[in-house]
């Protein structure tokens, strides 16, 4: 049975949005969670209002109306309108968005509406919220609207605007119809430009074609048509454009609008034109004026939000300023800037225009009225962002803690909901906990600390204690219920246990390893046998379940910790830390599915199952604790399951008392449900599902107030339970819990706070990353021990608590073997001696004997390890280059067999023997089946069109007379003269004809132009392969001249060898251009490197080489006829001719003995010797001369060949220059055709495009015309109806004096003169021109409706009896009043409909214009395609001809412009220089006559400067005339007019000041010689003055602190006289100072007069002269 009737929700914290809006004069609203707040910004008192859905999607106010609109987030939205402060839903409007709405906006003029939809519908809709009706609708473009405004003035005006665009929406009204118009205003550039937006040309039919044919616009030459045509923009002239960020209608109904860049617009509603009004600093601009005057003032991010006020437009940004603007005209002027303490970004104003809320974005909200504040008032302040947790203090009634991810802590009244207090953490947090017996909290942070504030003095927390226990978030902090401990858990396998007493200095007493990282933690406190169990929810350490978003479990760690072993006895832990096995007691459980939370009952297991949304109940058998490291885990079943939520993860909890279990999901929703049953009692949404749900949520001790903190929305939540009448048993089951829990902590919390209140502050350190030392290598072992060993340990701040541990068992443990390290330090350091001897003693050994260093390092197992790791990296290093390498070869195989394999020809070239000179051949592909398939089909074709016009003009022919043979003859040699130049090119001569080419002038349709594109191609091809079979015969030519210049070289060789000659001779070879297959070859003198070979290729090698030294030893071996053959004959058989020059004769043996003792057979023989010797000398030199004679001969023909090849390489090349014309001749008329191919596919693109426009206009016509007619006929039925009405207020008007006939004739006339009288009623006046908002307020509401009652509630005073004629009857009076009534209020609906007529004829006017508008753009397009297709067929028709002229022409030199032959015609030479010879011969007459002109202008020239010097003569003299009248004669020049001797006077008067200046230098002599005389008399005085200073400043110094004593005497004892002298001397000076002010006065009129009386007296001095007059 249910006892909870419902929550009630206490208050709420927060913000969620920066959006402030005025609900009426003194109250604002904004957005907390899944609430709206009103804050009432006098009193800031504060109520809410929560969303009828699950979350809040945008909202908006009006202070006139006094509504409120908000939108709910879900499939299909609806928007709520509640009216304030009544806070009762008037409405609810379900329109077609299908996902959510981003923005609304209520009129001030009416009850309508605007609300703009998100994807995947956009549209734009106007409500009538009174009704409960749309009143129109329109789609948008695909882009959300941020900014929604209604025009104050008129409610028909509506600006939506984005971060890309401002649209300004124009509603047209007829009676019931309204049709919405959207605007789109252009927007300036970044830099404040106007964009340019591409001028398409008409396309009128002038005659005339450019010489790159018609212009077309972008859109038709990138091809486009229909909507993608009108809006594309070229990427060159894309432009980025300002991006709004705020805008504000003025009075006058322009827009203001602020941009992101730092600019300021104004737009004009009606005529869409931009003013920039302010525009910031831009680089390269200084000369800006806007810019000087206000450049220091505003920057970018200036205009981040506009608000019109009474005194002008306020504006924020990101720079912390508010400005008050004033604006006249397009000038700008910054009234007034404050200061502010954070940046504001969003303003809004009061309804009277007279206050302003500024809301930042760290959740404050201020308050300014401009004209009597001098500073922002803040009146909010919660702090923006995301709750981590909120609890209750147990320890204080009625006060929570909550904590945000940013680390702010902050104290709420329960009660009142106001803070009490904060403190900054000064790092991000993730979770809180509650002390039960001390007032203090404990925080984990991110950084894996433990914070512990202390909460005693409420207005004063204070961080008292950290410590440090992981290296990740600590994700929960656990109070058991007794207040004894402190169990934290993360997402580490490791659980502290920590001293809950301040008196203990929270100690951690030890540590327990669980199975995996913590899930959910809680605890429950067995009071009979002073046990806590602490439930543990392990994720089990599987691998598929870490990288889940949401943390789950499936292992339950049950933990039963002794309290009296564990706070009492104080060896409980292990060295390391550990809780021993026999204090703590634990038990595993594994549930079926995993659970996301779970809450430790009496016995019970409370659990949340995601994967299939349900509350479990487990129930814990009662067996023996078991351990988790040794034993199964016992498998636990849900005892009961019930529906959980159907947004996940959940998160449940406990009520103090145990009763109620509170869950809290993702949906946002709070169940509270009985334990036993889990029968839900109540069910509330707290927090908005859109933002994340509800991330913690907690019971008071006396479970009747539950705390909620949502997860991404910024909002606490306070909540009361309601119980039913029938759950007061319960509720009194809460309060007995509450009041025996502090029964039980009351001497506890009053021994523990005093201690925590003395503990000391202490100041939190940003949290650093531990650093590890790094310790250099060494080739020595004990040095590499003792650095390891006295590594330097990091800060104590970075190490945790275990860490800590650690290190002391490792620093206990380091003394107790200190002995027995420093023994195996001795031993290795006498080893590290014994392998340096042994190094030493390896260096002095004989390098067959040397050992290799490596065979000396004793760690073989790091030796084997290091060579493992080298031979992995070589294997990578291998595999990547030789994957390089593939790719590389793939690369080249690709490249192969596309430009070498497919080539038909290879490109090559031939280089001149004597030059650089090189011809090139033309690389060509084979031609495909495909491009030969084409060409066959158009010759087929031109074969068909030539046999049909030849038959033609054979037919022809016949039918006219024959010609005669000498004009046969002159017409054949014309032809063949012009058809070179007809042809355009010299393809015909290069062996490129082809007789089925088009004329050049007979082109015109597209299918001929790409025929002709295929022949030309065909032309090129010919010709290519005519210059290449040329070529090909010159190559062969040069290989077989390399191959005699060969021969002939040998030739030479021989000779020379023969000649004992040494010279180079010139061997010719073939390039590398003439041999281009060496590219795809690579030699081993080009590898660089040495070559990586295989084991087998290294084989192989090994097995050639040794074959080859076998081999080569076989051939040495003794071979006695070759020995024999070199001894007898020098190696050979017969003696030849060549062999003459080694030839010698063979010298007597006697020639060794001297000449005397010779016999005379001798000395014949000796002559014999002689001539034989003779005869042989002459024999060698005919022969060399014979041989040189044939070198001069095989060296000339060698130069005679490779000069004549080179001749004929001259001719090829030039054959190569004529035919590179020609294929360029060939490949221009293909350019020139397909450019007139694209020009024409242009045209084409372009007649789609306005087809397209002219058909989508004729349907709109169309559909305008309906509508056209269709507002008509109402226009003319309404203008019946209002006839109608008029004619009965005239027969109201006629009928008077029949209704009172009865009446007397002059009580008659009486009554009709009251009759048309009518009460004065005050009118509004449309105030346009004000600028000031006052001015709005007339504007607004529904003015005629309050018109008409301003003029009934005028009529009840005019029908008071006072007002009745004497004599007149009160019946009659009665029934005048009623038919006065009626006449007025006919008169009333003749107005009302008068103006609903105009309006529809207004609406209907703008139809029709709209109509005739649309007519004109189809006449217009109808007219411009015409035109387009009349250009189409002009330019077809009109082809470009290309002729080939000789060259040696004169020519004229080109200018910058561009020549035009549209007009040129083609003329004979002969005509041209008959016509120049004409010309030459009329140009030397007008030579002539021009010379002779010019001696007749030169006389006239000289006779008119003639004239000009008399006439300047006759002006000087005139002047000088003039100066002697007006001359002054002055007393000298008087007496130089009476002087007759005046040089002598003049003598006498310097000899005068000759003796003059003698006598005064005389007497400056004496002077000077009294000055010094009276300088040392002076010196001499200093010296004594000196003297006399030094003993005064001795008094001085006595004197000055006689002074000071005086004058602190004087001071304490005479303030007040001082004051009264100080009010009397500046009471003096302001008499003085009034004075001197009269006294200034006076003499400045004395001055004034004295000035005019000069003035007088110097024109009386000096009379004016009239000027002379010339005769």
């Amino acid at each position: 049975m249910a006892v909870l009737e419902s929550l009630e929700v206490r208050w709420v914290q927060g913000i969620t949005s920066s959006n402030v809006e005025f609900v009426d004069k003194n109250t604002a609203c904004y957005i907390c969670g899944n609430y709206i707040v009103f804050l009432n910004i006098k009193t800031r008192m504060r109520n809410m209002l929560q969303s009828p859905g699950s979350g809040i999607g945008s909202f908006t106010a009006n202070s006139f109306s006094r509504t409120l609109a908000l939108s709910e987030q879900k499939l299909h939205p609806s928007i709520f309108v509640y009216s304030y402060p009544e806070l009762s839903l008037r409405c609810e409007l379900k329109g077609t968005a299908k996902l959510a709405y981003t923005v609304l906006a209520l009129s001030d003029a009416g009850p309508y509406l605007a609300c703009c939809s998100s994807l995947p519908d956009y549209t734009i809709t106007v409500w009538n919220w009174e009704s409960e009706a749309p009143v129109c609708t329109h789609p948008l473009t695909e882009e959300d609207i941020s900014t929604l405004a209604f025009n104050p003035v008129n409610w028909q005006q509506i600006c939506a605007a984005n971060s890309r665009s401002v649209t300004v929406w124009n509603i047209e009204k007829s009676n019931d119809v309204h049709i919405m118009q959207p605007s789109v205003v252009d927007l300036p550039a970044a830099d404040g430009s106007a964009v340019v937006r591409e001028v398409i040309s008409s396309h009128g039919s002038n005659g005339k074609l450019t010489y790159y044919g018609p212009q077309m616009p972008t859109s038709a030459i990138a091809g486009l048509s229909g909507d993608r045509a009108e809006n594309f923009v070229p990427q060159g002239q894309v432009k980025s454009r300002l991006c709004p960020s705020a805008i504000c209608w003025s009075a006058s109904s322009q827009l203001y609008v602020g941009t992101r860049e730092g600019f300021l617009l104004l737009i004009n509603s009606e005529t869409l034109l931009v003013t920039v009004l302010y525009k910031t600093l831009i680089e390269g601009n200084p000369s800006n004026e806007l810019v000087d005057c206000m450049g220091l003032l505003m920057q970018e991010g200036s205009f981040q939000s506009l608000a019109l006020c009474s005194n002008g437009i306020f504006t924020t940004g990101t720079d912390c300023v508010l400005r008050n603007i004033q604006i006249k005209g397009n000038q700008v002027e910054v009234v007034k800037t404050l200061a502010m303490e954070e940046a504001a970004s969003f303003l809004c104003c009061s309804p009277d225009y007279e206050t302003l809320l500024l809301s930042s974005p760290t959740g404050c909200i201020y308050r300014y009225k401009p004209g009597l504040a001098d500073k922002p008032v803040k009146v909010l302040d919660v702090l923006n962002g995301d709750f981590v947790a909120a609890a209750p203090l147990y320890t204080e009634n009625n006060i929570c803690v909550s904590v945000r991810e940013s680390g702010e802590l902050q104290l709420w009244s329960l009660d009142a909901g106001i803070c009490i207090a904060s403190i900054s953490l000064q790092t991000n947090v993730t979770s809180l906990a509650c002390c039960p017996i001390a007032q203090y909290v404990a925080v984990g942070t991110v950084t894996g600390h433990v914070l512990f504030v202390e909460l005693t003095r409420k207005e004063e927390p204070r961080l008292v204690h950290s410590v440090h226990l992981y290296q990740v978030p600590v994700s929960h902090l656990v109070f058991d219920q007794g207040g004894n401990v402190l169990i934290t858990g993360a997402s580490e396998p490791h659980i502290f246990v920590l001293d809950a007493r301040p008196s203990k200095a929270f100690e951690v007493i030890g540590y327990t390893v669980t199975i995996g990282a913590t899930v959910s933690l809680s605890t429950q406190f067995v009071k009979e046998s002073k046990q806590i169990k602490v439930l543990v929810l392990c994720d089990g350490e599987k691998e598929e379940r870490k990288n889940k978003e949401h943390k789950e479990g499936n292992v339950l760690l049950l933990l039963s910790i002794s309290l009296q072993q564990v706070t009492v006895s104080g060896s409980c832990v292990d060295l390391h830390g550990a809780l021993r096995e026999d204090v703590l007691h634990s038990c595993v459980y594994e549930t079926p599915d995993y659970l996301s939370s779970c809450v430790l009952g009496t016995r019970k297991v409370f659990g949340y199952c995601q994967q299939k949304k349900v509350l479990q109940i487990f129930q814990l058998p009662e067996l023996a604790s078991k351990s988790s490291s040794t034993e199964e885990p016992l498998q636990l079943t849900p005892e009961k399951e019930t529906e959980g939520h159907p947004l996940g993860p959940a998160i449940v909890n406990l009520s103090p008392h145990q009763d109620w279990l509170a869950s809290v999901g993702r949906d946002g929703l709070l169940r509270i449900c009985d334990v036993s049953s889990l029968e839900i009692y109540v069910q509330h949404q707290c927090h908005s599902s859109w933002l994340g749900g509800v991330c913690s949520v907690s019971f008071t001790p006396d479970s009747q107030t539950v705390i909620t903190t949502g997860l991404r929305d910024g909002s606490l939540v306070c909540s009361k339970l309601r119980l039913k009448t029938s759950g007061n048993s319960k509720a009194n089951t809460a309060t007995q819990y509450r009041l025996s829990m502090v029964e039980s902590f009351e001497e506890l919390i009053l021994s523990e706070n005093p201690v925590l209140s003395r503990m000391t502050d202490l100041e939190l350190q940003a949290p650093h990353t531990p650093h590890t030392a790094e310790v250099s290598e060494s080739s020595h072992v004990t040095n590499k021990d003792e650095s390891n060993m006295s590594q330097p340990s990091a800060s104590s701040s970075h190490f945790t608590w275990l860490d800590e541990k650690l290190d002391a068992v490792l620093k206990e443990e380091s003394q107790q073997f200190a002995g027995n390290r420093e023994s195996i330090r001795n031993g290795l350091k006498e080893l590290r001696e014994t392998i340096q001897a042994m190094m030493q003693e390896n260096e002095s050994l004989p390098d067959m004997e040397k050992l290799e260093l490596h065979e000396f390092n004793l760690d073989v197992e790091e030796q084997k390890r290091l060579q493992a790791e080298g031979e992995q990296e070589v294997d990578r290093v291998r595999k990547e280059i030789e994957l390089e390498n593939l790719a590389k070869r793939y690369q080249r195989e690709v490249l192969k067999k596309e430009f070498w394999d497919q080539m038909k020809v290879k490109g090559k070239a031939i280089k001149a023997f004597h030059s650089e000179h090189e011809v090139q051949n033309y690389p060509m592909k084979e031609r495909t089946a495909k491009e030969l398939e084409e060409l066959h089909r158009v010759e087929t074709i031109r074969q068909t069109e030539l046999s049909e016009s030849n038959l033609q003009q054979e037919t022809s022919e016949e039918k006219s007379k024959p010609p005669v043979e000498g004009e046969e003859k002159d017409e054949a040699e014309g032809d063949a003269a012009q058809s070179l130049a007809l042809t355009g090119s010299l393809s015909p001569q290069c062996g490129g004809f082809n007789p089925y080419l088009y004329s050049q002038i007979s082109i015109q349709t597209r299918e001929q132009k790409l025929n002709q594109i295929t022949l030309l191609q065909d032309v090129i091809y010919k010709v290519k392969t005519a210059f290449n079979e040329e070529f090909e015969a010159v190559y062969k030519q040069k290989e077989q001249e390399i191959s005699r210049v060969r021969d002939r070289n040998k030739r030479i060789t021989d000779i020379m060898t023969e000649l004992e000659v040494q010279e180079v001779l010139w061997e010719p070879t073939l390039t590398d251009n003439e041999r281009p297959e060496r590219a795809l070859t690579v030699s081993d003198s080009e590898i660089k490197v040495e070559k990586y070979l295989t084991p087998e290729q290294m084989e192989r090698e090994e097995q050639q080489r040794k074959e080859e030294e076998q081999r080569q030893l076989a051939t040495k071996g003794d071979n006695i006829r070759d020995r024999a053959l070199v001894y007898m004959m020098d190696g050979v058989l017969e003696l030849k001719k060549e062999d003459i020059l080694r030839m010698e004769v063979p010298q007597p043996e006697f020639m060794t003995k001297p000449e005397v003792q010779w016999t005379e057979e001798e000395r014949r023989s000796y002559k014999e010797y002689e001539k034989k010797t003779k005869e042989l000398r002459e024999e060698q030199e005919k022969y060399r001369k014979i041989l040189e004679a044939e070198i001069k001969k095989l060296q000339t023909s060698i130069k005679d060949a490779t000069q004549g090849f080179d001749g004929t390489l001259s001719k090829l090349f030039e054959k190569k220059v004529k035919s590179d014309m020609a294929v360029h001749q060939e490949e221009l008329k293909i350019a020139n055709l397909a450019y007139s191919l694209m020009i024409e596919e242009e045209i084409l693109n372009r007649e789609k495009h306005l087809t397209y426009k002219l058909e989508m206009a004729r349907i709109l016509k169309n559909d305008m015309g309906e509508g056209l007619k269709r507002h008509r006929e109402d226009v003319e039925e309404f203008q019946k109806i209002y006839d109608i009405a008029v004619a009965d207020d005239k027969l109201l008007d006629k009928g008077f004096r029949k209704e009172f006939a009865d009446v007397p004739r002059y009580l008659v006339d009486q009554l009709y003169k009251l009759y048309k009288r009518r009460p004065r009623v005050q009118r509004f006046r449309t105030q346009t021109d004000s600028t000031s908002p006052s001015s709005i307020r007339p504007l607004l509401g529904q003015a005629a409706a309050e018109g008409s009652l301003d003029m009934m509630k005028a009529m009840e005073e005019l029908d008071a009896p006072e007002h009745m004629p004497e004599d007149l009857d009160l019946p009659v009076w009665e029934r005048f009043c009623l038919a006065r009534r009626a006449k007025v209020e006919s008169e009333q609906q003749v107005k009302m409909k008068a103006l609903t007529l105009a309006e529809m004829q207004a609406f209907l006017q703008n139809r029709t214009d709209e109509d005739e508008n649309l007519q004109m753009e189809i006449k217009t397009l109808n007219n411009e395609l015409n035109g387009l297709r009349e250009e189409r067929m002009r330019f077809c028709r009109d082809p470009m001809v290309q002729i080939v002229i000789k060259q040696g022409q004169v020519e004229l030199e080109s200018g910058d412009f561009i020549a035009d032959y549209s007009d040129a015609v083609l003329l004979h030479r002969s005509v041209v220089e008959e016509l120049n010879s004409v010309i030459r011969a009329l140009g030397e007459q007008k030579i002539a006559g021009m010379i002779e002109r010019k001696e007749i202008r030169k006389g006239i020239i000289q006779q008119e400067w003639e004239h000009k010097r008399m006439t300047m003569q006759m002006e000087d003299l005139s002047n000088k005339a003039k100066d002697i009248q007006r001359l002054h004669l002055n007393q000298e020049i008087q007496e130089y007019l009476s002087e007759s001797d005046y040089d002598n006077r003049m003598s006498k008067q310097v000899s005068a000041l000759e003796k003059t200046s003698t006598l005064q230098e005389k007497t400056y002599q004496k002077k000077i010689e009294n000055c010094k005389k009276l300088i040392k008399q002076l010196n001499r005085q200093a010296v004594l003055k000196k003297e006399k200073c030094a003993a005064l400043d001795l008094q001085v110094v006595s004197m000055e602190v006689a002074v000071a004593e005086r004058r602190k005497i004087y001071e304490a004892t005479a303030t007040e006289e001082s004051q009264e002298d100080e009010v009397k001397q500046r009471y003096q000076d302001i008499l003085r100072r009034k004075k001197l002010l009269n006294l200034a006065e006076a003499q400045t009129e004395e001055l004034a007069a004295l000035r005019a009386e000069v003035e007088r007296l110097r024109r009386k001095t000096f009379p004016a002269l009239t000027p002379l007059k010339p005769n």
